[in-house]
């Protein structure tokens, strides 16, 4: 991020414009939407700029700029639509000590000016860094259809009324109180006419002022295999109202920048064979912020319930008296293979489909290799990349065919995801000379479809090609 998005206070500072076309015209219906003081330098102004001079909007001034014209300016547009008569205003304000902005080039700005949508006083800001302002167009043009034109007015009476809302306890207490003004009694209220917004609010306070405070709750969330875009519908809403998120290893960026910036952030992670925090200190953690009264969101990828010790860590908050609840989610299997347009059974081949641990507590998990081994079995590993070659040995020794396909998926549903194709005789060395850094799912008996030939693969190291 190159451009740092802040609101800017402009009320009664002074913003300067050197221009009176077209660019300088598009500039100034935005900023005469402020309540700062403009003033505009052009030898021959628009007569819309005219207009707005003569009404007393802006302060035109019928000369080109000159040194000290924009002192104590807090921001300058150089919109002459002339790159050398920008360069000379432009020059002008940086020596008076403005903020610059030259319209159409990036390069030499020093802030750019957003695509904004207008629900004074609620003002979203949509930047791409000058790199696709018709995509910010388009942003914009979306959230305004979504937005109702009445939030404005809410928010605004929301603004006067913020002090005798400071009558509830700081926190959750008052989030739950404008939570429910503007999703709920406030859009009712101003559907029957402005006048009924403030009696509203006044009963809204009341009932809430009589609520006792929401206990603690922990929600055990599935946050699929990594995409954003899979997240439940349930799940964000878990993300979005949690005052703590407890979150594995595992959990993309992406995922984690849908927390309240004010959540407190805690990473539980655990890697196989590596550095891991004890499941007691996990479940002391949940029940400890749970007991406080906090929203407790234990994150785990793929879905809670497959391979995530959900049971031990449902004892801990049980034990503890906490109200919980679980959101199910897309377990990285189902992902992984979608993305190489497999299906996990298929009438003929498979009526069945095991998932499996690579490792336990104990070590290299051990499973029924026998019926593992049968034609047309299908399997998903997790966590098998360390236990890879012990996989491997089991199945040979139980009479798999060394030619049954094996395709190891890194980092599933991901943006920088990777496919591996290989077989049962040769899926090691290839998996541990593959360089598979991220989480990563093995599919016993199964191959990409040549449909998808499209995904990029891992490279075969030279070994396993020469035994080919």
């Amino acid at each position: 991020m190159n451009h740092f998005p802040i609101f800017l206070n402009t009320s009664g500072r002074r913003i300067v414009l050197s221009g009176g076309g077209d660019a300088a015209l598009a500039k100034l219906r935005l900023l005469l939407k402020t309540t700062a003081n403009v003033t505009v330098f052009s030898p021959d102004a628009d007569d819309q700029i005219k207009a707005w001079a003569e009404a007393r909007k802006l302060t035109l001034i019928n000369r080109a700029m000159e040194p000290g014209d924009t002192l104590c300016a807090a921001l300058f547009y150089a919109a002459d639509e002339e790159a050398t008569e920008d360069k000379r205003t432009a020059a002008i304000a940086h020596a008076d000590g403005a903020l610059v902005n030259i319209v159409d080039n990036l390069a030499d700005s020093q802030f750019i000016t957003p695509a904004i949508v207008d629900r004074d006083p609620v003002t979203i800001a949509i930047g791409t860094e000058g790199a696709a302002p018709v995509l910010a167009r388009a942003i914009k043009a979306d959230l305004e259809e979504k937005l109702p034109t009445g939030l404005g007015t809410l928010a605004a009476i929301g603004k006067a009324f913020r002090k005798a809302a400071d009558a509830l306890p700081f926190g959750r207490p008052r989030r739950d109180f404008w939570r429910d003004y503007y999703f709920n009694a406030g859009p009712k209220a101003i559907a029957s006419g402005i006048e009924a917004v403030q009696p509203a609010l006044d009963t809204l306070l009341a009932d809430h002022l009589m609520k006792d405070t929401r206990k603690g709750h922990v929600a055990f969330v599935g946050a699929g295999p990594g995409d954003p875009e899979l997240l439940t519908l349930k799940a964000r809403k878990a993300i979005d109202e949690a005052d703590v998120v407890i979150y594995d290893r595992l959990i993309s960026p992406e995922i984690l920048e849908l927390a309240r910036r004010e959540a407190t952030m805690i990473d539980v992670g655990k890697e196989a064979f590596g550095p891991s925090t004890p499941q007691e200190t996990i479940n002391a953690l949940i029940v400890e912020h749970g007991a406080k009264g906090a929203q407790v969101v234990r994150l785990k990828s793929g879905d809670a319930t497959v391979f995530g010790r959900l049971d031990e860590e449902i004892d801990a908050v049980t034990a503890a008296g906490l109200d919980w609840h679980i959101v199910p989610g897309i377990t990285s299997a189902s992902a992984a293979v979608a993305s190489i347009g497999q299906s996990l059974t298929k009438r003929g081949r498979n009526t069945s489909v095991r998932f499996l641990t690579g490792h336990d507590m104990k070590g290299f998990a051990d499973h029924d290799w026998r019926a593992l081994a049968n034609p047309g079995e299908v399997a998903a590993v997790y966590m098998g990349k360390k236990s890879a070659r012990f996989i491997q040995g089991r199945l040979l020794m139980h009479g798999i065919d060394p030619a049954t396909p094996v395709t190891v998926i890194e980092d599933a549903s991901r943006a920088e995801q990777r496919v591996l194709s290989t077989t049962v005789a040769e899926m090691e060395p290839t998996i541990s000379q593959a360089g598979l850094n991220g989480p990563a799912l093995t599919f016993i008996g199964l191959a990409p479809r040549s449909a998808m030939a499209a995904i990029p693969e891992i490279p075969m190291p030279v070994q396993a090609q020469e035994a080919r």
